[in-house]
């Protein structure tokens, strides 16, 4: 018997080269699927929450009144507070806490 060619058991280049290609999108189609499908739990997981934050968020009335405090009271470290509520604040919004300007601050 006559050996088989080497050529003939080994897949010529073209055919390797359509076979990775296919398979790396293959594998990225893949990836975005399951982007898609996180993306869709966490919308869902988003809503949720905001329905029960919606339904926690309704107030309670009371039948007593609040007390009122008719002389302010004093900050100890004013500047500190002020830092630590712009900081707050900034964060919050997603800003620099230099693009924020806080005027007044009153106890509730």
């Amino acid at each position: 018997m006559l050996p088989l060619s080497l050529s003939a058991s080994v897949p010529n280049d073209l055919t390797v080269c359509i076979l990775g290609v296919g398979i790396v999108f293959a594998g990225l189609i893949v990836i975005i699927l399951l982007c898609k499908i996180l993306g869709a739990v966490c919308k869902i997981s988003e809503n949720l929450t905001e329905k029960k934050s919606k339904s926690q968020a309704e107030p309670i009335l009371s039948s007593t009144p609040l007390p009122q405090n008719s002389a302010p009271t004093q900050i100890a470290n004013r500047g500190e507070v002020v830092a630590a509520i712009s900081a707050a604040i900034a964060e919050d919004l997603g800003k620099d806490v230099s693009a924020i300007r806080i005027v007044s601050i009153e106890k509730m």
